[in-house]
């Protein structure tokens, strides 16, 4: 299969102008994207962005992401199933939820294929699938909050474990209160309950999602897609938010995963798209894109690219 570098090579060679210098990375995508295709006969959208190079918020899932699936989307035939390329690391879970309605409200039929990592609410998202394509090296992650406090990020559940904590102390000796003081007078109204709702309701979408979807046809989808819903916003069992959850995880509470090593030709057809999509986010100031194999794209940039003809501008940055 063609590698990264290998990728890169025939960016040097196919795709760049001698002459002028242009490097037609748009039209090197397209190619991979209709290859992929070509392999699968169902609609190919993707969904980039460059969260492994960049710290700018606008790699998460925002509302504004409808947007792109609303272009993406258009001219698709419903019929011939999606399959959604997923590289993301989460962001607003209603927001990805907003996706989701969209998504399954235009097709029967979606498998979602994560070459590397969909992370959190790009988990959600990814759970909202019939089945999921992920190879050796890819991961899906815990769906557990991450509140934005003053002091960064933070996890609801460290914060709600932290008070009971703090409570427990106090509670078997008064005079703890003082050394628990400072701490506490961090707490803003409403914090704990903020706390309890956000875990609830990663935890509620997640069972729905697995529920009316990937469980559909089991007579068990219920108690299935709870545990599984308990399983993935369970902080406590996987102590990192940015911890890995592999394949041979997922399969032990029923999820729907195909291991892309076992069709080499998709697995070519998936990675070759993929590295088109990690040498474009390196090479130029765009942040996040979404496109099908039509050439249909929305692409949020640092700066506003230059977008080959047929393209529709980036949306702004928000």
């Amino acid at each position: 299969m063609p590698t990264w570098g290998e990728i890169l090579n025939e960016i040097n060679t196919r795709w760049s102008d001698p002459q002028t210098g242009v490097v037609d990375l748009d039209g090197m995508r397209r190619h991979y994207l209709i290859a992929l295709h070509q392999v699968t006969g169902r609609n190919i959208v993707t969904y980039y962005t460059d969260w492994m190079g960049s710290n700018s918020p606008d790699v998460s899932i925002n509302l504004t992401d409808v947007h792109g699936l609303m272009e993406v989307f258009k001219d698709l035939n419903r019929d011939d199933g999606l399959d959604l390329i997923i590289h993301s690391p989460g962001g607003d879970p209603t927001a990805a939820d907003s996706l989701v309605r969209y998504m399954r409200a235009m097709f029967e039929d979606v498998r979602v294929i994560v070459p590397v990592a969909a992370m959190s609410a790009a988990t959600m998202w990814s759970l909202a699938a019939n089945r999921i394509v992920m190879g050796r090296h890819s991961q899906l992650g815990p769906i557990d909050p991450q509140l934005v406090t003053p002091a960064g990020s933070v996890p609801a559940g460290a914060i709600l474990r932290q008070f009971e904590r703090a409570k427990d102390e106090c509670k078997g000796d008064p005079t703890a209160l003082s050394a628990w003081m400072p701490t506490l007078q961090q707490y803003f109204p409403g914090l704990l309950e903020m706390c309890d709702d956000s875990a609830r309701l990663s935890k509620t979408l997640v069972e729905e999602y697995l529920r009316e979807y990937m469980f559909a046809r089991r007579d068990d989808r219920a108690d299935l897609a709870r545990v599984a819903a308990e399983f993935f916003a369970n902080d406590t069992i996987h102590i990192a938010h940015g911890r890995g959850i592999r394949a041979e995880q997922l399969r032990e509470y029923a999820i729907e995963v195909e291991d892309l090593e076992t069709d080499h030709v998709l697995q070519d057809a998936v990675l070759s798209v993929h590295h088109a999509y990690m040498h474009t986010l390196g090479m130029t100031p765009a942040q996040k894109i979404t496109e099908n194999q039509l050439g249909r794209a929305v692409i949020k940039s640092v700066q506003m690219m230059p977008m080959q003809p047929g393209f529709p501008p980036g949306m702004p940055m928000s």
